[in-house]
């Protein structure tokens, strides 16, 4: 497996508005140790998809760097960056992002299939997966027969089907009530810790952002401080510092 510790390094990313760029990400460095958690705080528009999506391999680094597990993301293309995505994250959405077509378990073992288990193997790792996440006896519910916290249970399900070292998640309690948020974060967190996961974050909610061991806090494109007392052993991480999400 690869250790997902991200090293990130004067990243800087612009989208081309009419005929003025527009500067997303401006100059952006950080690291986060193997099995680190960290929440990736800041208004809206301050670039926390853009750099959730640098990090999943997305989109194209314009500049820096992005290395996660020893991969240099720059230097990826074509077979090698669809593996990279495949193989090394797993993805946690605020829309759930399933298929409503499918299954619950037919949405967890299509992530097997695309890395060529046979279906006997991903009828069963998907079983053992929605087990995992309390949905044992709802595989066979559509998206739609699933209430929401549900439906965010089968995607975290889907997003660690293929054992990725890197969980990105962007606003996976958005749509979902504070009992249900604090149920799929408790449950992420236990599964993280269980697989030594490393899992990035973007959250508006305080209180979720509270849960992580590291905090990093996007404005304007760049990193801000953010005061918060650091669990003990945890170095200071780049953008650590005042307990204000935003």
């Amino acid at each position: 497996m690869v250790t997902a510790a991200i090293a990130v390094r004067g990243l800087t990313h612009q989208y081309r508005t009419g005929r003025t760029m527009l500067t997303v990400l401006d100059d952006v460095s950080f690291e986060v140790p193997a099995a680190g958690y960290v929440a990736l705080t800041g208004p809206s528009g301050a670039g926390k998809t853009t750099l959730l999506s640098l990090l999943g391999g997305l989109e194209p680094v314009q500049a820096g760097s992005v290395d996660v597990g020893g991969q240099d993301l720059a230097t990826l293309g074509g077979d090698a960056l669809a593996s990279y995505r495949r193989n090394t994250v797993g993805f946690v959405f605020q829309h759930f992002g399933l298929l409503e077509t499918l299954t619950a378990s037919e949405n967890v073992e299509l992530a097997r299939a695309l890395s060529g288990a046979g279906l006997r193997e991903r009828r069963r790792e998907a079983r053992e997966l929605l087990a995992a996440v309390g949905l044992l006896g709802r595989e066979g519910h559509l998206p739609h027969q699933l209430s929401g916290g549900e439906r965010q249970r089968v995607a975290i399900a889907r997003a660690l089907a293929n054992r990725p070292p890197l969980v990105l998640a962007d606003e996976p309690t958005g749509n979902l009530d504070d009992r249900a948020a604090a149920t799929v974060m408790g449950l992420l967190e236990a599964l993280l810790v269980e697989r030594g996961v490393t899992l990035v974050v973007v959250t508006h909610n305080r209180a979720i952002a509270r849960r992580a061991a590291m905090r990093l806090a996007l404005d304007s494109g760049r990193l801000v401080p953010v005061e918060r007392p650091l669990v003990a052993g945890m170095p200071p991480a780049a953008g650590s510092g005042p307990d204000d999400v935003g």
